[in-house]
């Protein structure tokens, strides 16, 4: 068959054939040429709208649509100018500004740098974001430089998980997401090994998980507009959680859909937290003044679940 001329189509008729495509079918053609590539971008806000999930322990980045039901894989290798096997199809493409080889089959690429591979990341999710309406998602450490370039480009993130060690860089960073935190919708943080790390929100995500949360205090949890709360290891008392429920009770916590909190700090130790003990709140429904919403508490082991529904 004759090739087809694909940029002959009208803009309308191109878009359509663009939106048809799977998420792999679209990155690859992509990189077919800088001319494709340039019409795939004009119609980003017609395209998918994808989950873009960042493994560098994997040095993979996944690609899926938000119902994960189309899913691709990148790879950012380190080019050491291995012989490739026959079975793959190799091209050369210019990626921004730099030179990187591609393998591809089926359900993923292999791309490979000369480099640097962080360059190759911040290079690739680049790419990604001229294409696809992208959400990004990190469930392990990344480079600074990454994220520090996905705020400077207002990318909104699904999830955002941070473990600071106290560096100087990352309290600039950490400056900069604080910033931000509005383009965030799940906020996890992990800081065990810094006790004396007391960083200041100067916005907030949808959502917020903070590990060893001894430094998340009880002016931080009044003052959190979060709809999901999750604090582990957290050293809140009876007397804290007791001015917590009724600030939500007189109306506070207006956004707030699910309170959890594990500290080893709430006992049956005659401190009342409503005017009940910690061990008689299990299971009781509380209500706020306006008769608005409705909450039910459940206890666990040193912990307290609050789920909170619109009265009916």
């Amino acid at each position: 068959m004759s090739p087809f001329p694909l940029l002959r189509l009208h803009g309308v008729v191109l878009c359509e054939v663009f939106k048809s495509l799977s998420i792999g079918e679209k990155i690859k053609l992509s990189l077919s040429s800088k001319k494709v590539s340039i019409q795939i971008n004009m119609a980003r806000l017609y395209s998918q709208k994808v989950i873009v999930d960042l493994d560098c322990s994997k040095q993979k980045i996944e690609v899926r649509s938000e119902n994960d039901g189309d899913a691709f894989d990148i790879f950012i290798c380190p080019d050491f100018g291995k012989t490739l096997s026959s079975n793959t199809q190799q091209v050369s493409i210019a990626l921004t500004c730099y030179t990187l080889r591609v393998t591809s089959n089926r359900e993923e690429i292999k791309t490979f740098w000369k480099n640097n591979q962080k360059e190759g990341y911040i290079s690739v999710i680049r790419h990604l974001l001229k294409m696809f309406q992208c959400r990004i998602s990190t469930y392990s450490d990344l480079f600074q430089p990454t994220i520090s370039m996905l705020f400077d480009l207002q990318a909104e993130f699904k999830m955002l998980y941070i473990r600071p060690k106290g560096s100087e860089d990352e309290n600039l960073l950490w400056n900069k997401i604080s910033s931000n935190l509005e383009l965030v919708e799940c906020l996890i943080s992990y800081s065990s090994v810094v006790p004396d790390f007391r960083p200041v929100f100067n916005s907030w995500p949808q959502e917020i998980s903070i590990w060893c949360s001894d430094w998340f205090t009880l002016d931080s949890l009044l003052a959190c507009p979060c709809t999901t709360i999750t604090l582990y290891h957290s050293h809140l008392e009876n007397k804290d959680l007791d001015e917590v429920l009724k600030k939500w009770t007189s109306g506070g916590f207006p956004n707030l859909e699910r309170l959890e909190i594990y500290s080893q700090n709430f006992k049956n130790n005659g401190t009342t937290i409503l005017g009940m003990n910690f061990r008689e709140l299990h299971g009781i429904v509380i209500q706020t003044d306006d008769g608005f919403k409705t909450a039910i508490i459940k206890l666990g082991p040193d912990s307290i679940q609050m789920s909170v529904f619109p009265f009916q």
